[in-house]
């Protein structure tokens, strides 16, 4: 299908990966108020379970799910709408009550608005969903996203005072932090990187958003400079994993679930206009990720974005997101990661040569438990994943296993509230 002249420019300045747009936690978050009032949007459960806990909740409930909601659990959108979903993107979601939403500038307006069209969203996915599963009664509400890195990349930039919360929503980049270091020290530079984050993920909770798509835990380097400029909290391994933690801890100290971005990195291309190559044998790559490694032993950040970097040392034929090479062996093995991998946008050029909804399907074959599409492709990809599952070319288990990680941050965040069994 092609894109509507409006998705192909967002396609172009915005983008999951954090394209410019005019406009460590804690290893087990039980501290977290899982049910922090959300204005607008369902309070959630009061408990803030364990990983472990959630984890075996959410495999109850995901191996109790049709096909229909195992296939929707796994996508993230776009939405259209300002205030109010429009018609079409309702009856979108009624069909496909995708397990996650991700907004873009377009989306905003007043904080009344904003509030209005996320309660409006999450209330019909529920409801699309509703009794789906036992100890699902009341339906799943989707995780709510927005790329907020700080600095440029900034979907409220635009915003009235109400949605900025008085400044409290504004962050600065990235680099912002690394520049304090060399002035101020280590220490008053992370303190700063923590009280910001803290201070905007209250305003975002407030808003009615659950996931930040940030942060950008990429070391600043000559090769990928070009692109990354201020996105990066600087060219020190060390500094970037310690500014990257304190971020998070401050997003989740708020209930926001955020998402480390964008392993294993990028190059001197821009990943929307081409694709990238990252060039070095096995030692060299690990060097360069070492961030993203010290995050994963330091704290299990909860969700992880794979890039459409090409990186033959590990997988010479296929994109990073599509590797299960890079996934299984480098990802989930080496690394030991356990949380939500997400893919960046199969809309980008880096991504060329597939179709977006095949890839998608790919990409969790691989295993990717979080897709994203667009409006115009959010019934064609649902569909492609059914089909895949129905011609044996996407197992169920690795579905179920996908949607249960997805069920359990949102568990753990207090975005869906399971109904326990009685005894």
């Amino acid at each position: 299908m092609k894109l509507p002249a409006l998705w192909l420019f967002v396609l172009l300045v915005s983008g999951c990966g954090g394209k410019r747009e005019s406009g460590g936690p804690s290893a087990a978050p039980e501290h977290l108020d899982a049910g922090l009032p959300v204005e607008g949007l369902p309070a959630g459960g009061r408990e803030a379970a364990p990983p472990w806990t959630a984890m075996s909740m959410a495999d109850r409930i995901a191996a109790s799910l049709d096909d229909r909601l195992l296939a929707a659990q796994v996508i993230m959108t776009g939405i259209e709408g300002r205030g109010a979903l429009s018609g079409a993107m309702r009856d979108l979601l009624a069909g496909v009550p995708a397990g996650s939403v991700m907004l873009f500038s377009y989306n905003l307006d007043t904080a009344e608005g904003i509030r209005s069209l996320l309660e409006e969203t999450s209330s019909l996915v529920k409801a699309s969903s509703k009794n789906a599963a036992p100890g699902g009664s009341d339906g799943i509400a989707p995780f709510i996203a927005v790329d907020h890195e700080g600095g440029p990349v900034n979907r409220f930039a635009a915003m009235d005072d109400a949605v900025m919360d008085g400044g409290a929503i504004f962050l600065p980049p990235p680099a912002f932090f690394w520049a304090m270091a060399q002035r101020e020290g280590r220490g008053a530079a992370l303190e700063a990187a923590g009280a910001a984050a803290r201070r905007s993920g209250r305003a975002l909770r407030g808003l009615g958003i659950t996931m930040n798509l940030a942060p950008v835990a990429e070391v600043l380097s000559e090769e990928n400079r070009r692109f990354l400029a201020d996105r990066s909290y600087g060219p020190d391994p060390g500094f970037v994993e310690q500014a990257a933690a304190a971020f998070i801890e401050g997003m989740e100290a708020e209930g926001i679930c955020c998402t480390l971005k964008h392993f294993p990195g990028n190059g001197a291309a821009d990943p929307h206009l081409g694709t990238v190559l990252l060039a070095g044998d096995r030692d060299a790559l690990r060097s360069g990720v070492e961030p993203f490694a010290a995050l994963i032993r330091r704290s299990a950040p909860p969700a992880m974005m794979v890039s459409h970097a090409v990186v033959p040392a590990w997988d010479g034929e296929r994109n990073a997101s599509l590797s299960p090479v890079v996934i299984g062996d480098w990802i989930r093995g080496e690394l030991g990661f356990r949380g939500i991998l997400a893919a960046d946008d199969f809309s980008m050029a880096s991504a060329a040569g597939m179709d977006p909804r095949e890839a998608a399907v790919e990409a969790l074959r691989a295993g990717i438990d979080m897709v994203m599409t667009w409006p115009p492709d959010l019934r064609l990809t649902h569909g492609a994943i059914l089909s895949a599952l129905e011609e044996g070319r996407l197992s169920r288990e690795r579905l179920r296993e996908a949607a249960a990680r997805i069920l359990a941050e949102k568990i753990r965040y207090g975005v869906y509230a399971p109904r326990r069994d009685k005894d």
